[in-house]
């Protein structure tokens, strides 16, 4: 890579610092902008991580007042990586916007990047964000974000998506920085970091980049960046009181009124401001509400009732869950909001009691629900009604066939709920249970109690409806209850047992037997066909069984057919999901002597048997021709 570099390196330091006699790098793809106040711990690992990018990149370091010795570190760096690492130094700022903006001012790349010091990337991040950048022209590409002890999002990262519109998608869930932007985008609309902020500065950047962005597209198949919270503490968003509720709640004005200020009203505006309600400002009266003092409660209720006098549409109320709606009926009634950031933060505690088959195909499932105990509060009692079943089909779409809402009887001291399996679709089914507590509903996974106190019940045994199987299990680790709806990922219990076997002419092998699923039998047309396989070449051959009403079968097999090797034979199976094969069983007492005929000039001999241990049925065939007989001979 020819690369022109005018740079004056300074020895008071030991840092490179910029001049404006730098030259222009013309073949940057990549300016990755670096924010630095004492991360001397960590530096060496972000900076490592940048160097091994496969992209023609700089890195500009902004150096905000370093004191605890890591600028020697970053000296050593800079002068190992002339023309690649290059350094700012300024007094100290007290936060990342103006260094983020110093940066910016020096970048030369097609894109730019923000990385902080005490953070590293995946060794392949850039490469694949600049190759999805390059596919699709777009102005911003999100990269998956993995936290180390810190909370990252992920509705955004379900999948790669080259073109993902603003409006219907989660990608505005992500408002930190910690992505690729084209820098053309930025410098055309003066997009910059709020300086004035010490928290939510990206926050600013990142909205209103997101409001001039044509293309965004996400990465989500690679961990693309790392982010590290510090042992000590001492990063700005670790600090205590860095996500102080009323502060938060008045910064998060300023990107509201710039989006507002961006996007006109209509679905895409009630869309992003969903986000903000939902997030910022109802994300306040959860947790952080029954944190607060009675005073500060009162400050977080004006202020988000303020926020919703201010924008809150019937299009963002529509947008909203039940909880939300609540709280928004109840912003002059502290008690209440209470009691709703109660319901909302404690977990739901739900016991499975029973679980067993009624008539054909119906699985009773009982169990108990209640809200767990709220250790560091005073919680109110809180009474829970309006119970259902809810059985979801899992990686599913979200059609209504996809759930299924199963009424119950009793209270959540104990319920009952009669599942009929006969309407469920093919696939695997969770089961939950549906609990509203005053009239904010809850929805939690039925299986085992979390506190490991009380063992789950034995699963019923799997249960053949028509020609369907139903196998409830619980999940590990966690014990949930699921249906397998046609044996998908629980393998189906059953066996194919050898009555009786006999020769009959054309030198064919006619079997019969008994199959049973559980502890019945098959329907008859759940039975499809006698499968030989062979051992070392996997090669099939299939036949046509006949099926009694009770379970017999009976199969013909023209020996000759198969060719040479040795063969295990399966009875295969058609029970909803995929093909279920059980290996016939069989004993040396039901198995038929050897057969020996000549074709032409070659020789056929079949050798059925039972093999050891399990006794399951086999045969041997072997050819002997005329040239094979004379090698034998003369060898």
């Amino acid at each position: 890579m020819a690369v022109t570099t005018l740079q004056r390196v300074r020895t008071g330091r030991g840092g490179c610092d910029i001049t404006r006699e730098e030259a222009i790098r013309s073949d940057v793809d990549v300016t990755v902008i670096v924010p630095l106040h004492n991360c001397g711990p960590y530096l060496d690992r972000c900076l490592t991580s940048l160097l091994i990018q496969r992209v023609a990149l700089e890195v500009v370091v902004v150096d905000d007042g370093s004191t605890d010795g890591g600028a020697a570190l970053l000296d050593l760096y800079a002068s190992c990586h002339r023309g690649v690492i290059r350094v700012v130094r300024q007094e100290a700022s007290g936060g990342a916007g103006r260094p983020r903006n110093v940066g910016l001012s020096r970048a030369r790349g097609r894109y730019v990047f923000f990385c902080d010091a005490d953070d590293y990337l995946g060794p392949q991040a850039l490469e694949r964000m600049l190759a999805m950048a390059d596919r699709n022209g777009s102005d911003i590409v999100l990269g998956k974000i993995v936290g180390h002890d810190r909370k990252v999002p992920i509705s955004m990262f379900r999948e790669n998506a080259e073109r993902v519109p603003l409006g219907d998608s989660a990608v505005y869930n992500s408002l930190s920085c910690f992505k690729l932007f084209r820098r053309e985008m930025l410098e055309r609309h003066a997009i910059r970091f709020d300086e004035t902020l010490l928290v939510g500065e990206d926050v600013v950047f990142t909205t209103h980049a997101y409001c001039h962005a044509n293309v965004i597209s996400v990465v989500a198949d690679y961990d693309c960046y790392h982010l590290v919270a510090r042992p000590d503490g001492t990063s700005i968003m670790q600090r205590q009181g860095s996500r102080d509720p009323v502060s938060w709640l008045r910064m998060i004005r300023r990107p509201i009124e710039l989006m507002l200020a961006h996007v006109r009203p209509g679905d895409l505006r009630d869309h992003l401001l969903r986000r903000h309600f939902r997030m910022d400002a109802f994300g306040h009266l959860g947790g952080p509400f029954l944190e607060a003092g009675e005073a500060e409660r009162k400050e977080i209720a004006a202020e988000v009732a303020d926020m919703c006098e201010r924008w809150l549409t019937d299009g963002v109320r529509d947008r909203l869950p039940a909880i939300d709606r609540s709280r928004i009926a109840a912003l002059e009634d502290i008690d209440r909001l209470v009691r709703l950031a109660h319901i909302e933060s404690a977990s739901v505690r739900r016991e499975l009691t029973a679980l067993r088959w009624e008539r054909e195909g119906r699985l009773a499932i009982s169990g108990k629900v209640a809200l767990s105990t709220l250790e560091r509060y005073d919680r109110p009692e809180i009474v829970g009604g309006d119970l259902a079943l809810v059985l979801r089909r899992r990686h599913a779409g979200t059609g209504p066939s996809d759930e299924v809402v199963v009424p119950v009887t009793g209270d959540c001291a104990e319920f009952t709920g009669v599942v009929d399996v006969t309407g469920l679709s093919s696939g695997i089914w969770d089961v939950h249970v549906g609990v509203a507590f005053e009239g904010v509903p809850r929805l939690a996974r039925l299986g085992s109690d979390r506190d490991g106190s009380t063992a789950l019940p034995v699963p019923p045994a799997p249960r053949v409806v028509g020609d369907v199987v139903a196998l409830p299990y619980f999940t590990r680790p966690y014990g949930n209850l699921s249906l397998d709806i046609g044996g998908h990922v629980v393998a189906v219990p059953g066996s194919a047992r050898l009555v009786r076997a006999h020769w009959a002419a054309g030198h064919r092998l006619v079997l019969h037997g008994e199959v049973t699923v559980g502890a019945a039998a098959p329907a008859a047309d759940a039975v499809r066909y006698l499968v030989w396989r062979e051992r070392e070449s996997s090669r099939e051959r299939r036949e046509p069984v006949t099926v009694g009403e009770d379970g017999t079968f009976t199969a013909w097999q023209a020996m000759g057919r198969l060719g040479p090797g040795t063969w295990d034979a399966y009875l295969e199976m058609d029970l909803g999901g995929p093909p279920a094969r059980f290996r016939i069983e069989a004993v040396p007492e039901m198995i038929e002597q050897p057969r020996t005929w000549w074709r032409g000039a070659t020789r056929w001999s079949v050798r059925p048997y039972a093999t050891a241990g399990k006794g399951r049925l086999s045969t041997v065939v072997r050819t002997l021709g005329p040239r094979t007989f004379v090698r034998r001979i003369v060898c």
